[in-house]
């Protein structure tokens, strides 16, 4: 793509973007999330903003309700705490109760409509069995997917690299001293 493409999609330069988000990023509680790890090096906040700008694209180019959707998917993941520590009190799996409770936070800061409840209850379909009742809903379901995935594989990735790196760099500094 060419520079004026990417600076036009770009999340920080669409202004209708932010417009729609300005409200939830600007509380503090929703600012909480970027102290939570959700895929490796990725915060909470960064994955959400990520999935909702995505959404956002998605919904808008096939004349959806991509304001919900947007809205929805910011949100989708507020439910601060690090989800790989055993948190008291908390009953079953990560996977399949953190919907509910992102929800239950979201809905205590902001006025949501009800498709954008339905979308953060069911983004994690099918790990858990509510399908979302909307067609923003399932794109939802499946950007958070595949950003997780994204962020999950670009860290392996980069990993692996690292890993071999360090064997070439290995290898050459024990063939450098051999030859001394």
């Amino acid at each position: 793509m060419n520079k004026l493409i990417d600076d036009f999609y770009h999340p920080v330069n669409n202004k209708e973007f932010a417009s729609i988000i300005e409200e939830l990023i600007c509380n503090k509680t929703v600012q909480e999330m970027k102290n939570y790890r959700q895929h490796y090096e990725t915060t909470c906040f960064e994955h959400c903003y990520m999935v909702a700008y995505y959404c956002y694209l998605i919904c808008k180019k096939y004349h959806l309700d991509y304001v919900a959707a947007t809205r929805a998917a910011m949100l989708h993941d507020l439910f601060l705490y690090d989800w790989r520590v055993r948190q008291p009190g908390r009953k079953g799996l990560h996977a399949f109760t953190h919907g509910k409770l992102a929800c239950e936070n979201a809905s205590r800061l902001f006025d949501l409509s009800q498709k954008e409840k339905d979308m953060i209850l069911t983004h994690m379909w099918p790990v858990t069995m509510k399908f979302p009742t909307s067609i923003e809903g399932l794109i939802l379901t499946f950007v958070d997917k595949y950003c997780a995935t994204s962020e999950t594989f670009e860290v392996i990735k980069s990993r692996m690299f690292m890993k071999k790196a360090f064997r070439y760099a290995y290898v050459f500094l024990s063939l450098l001293i051999i030859r001394l």
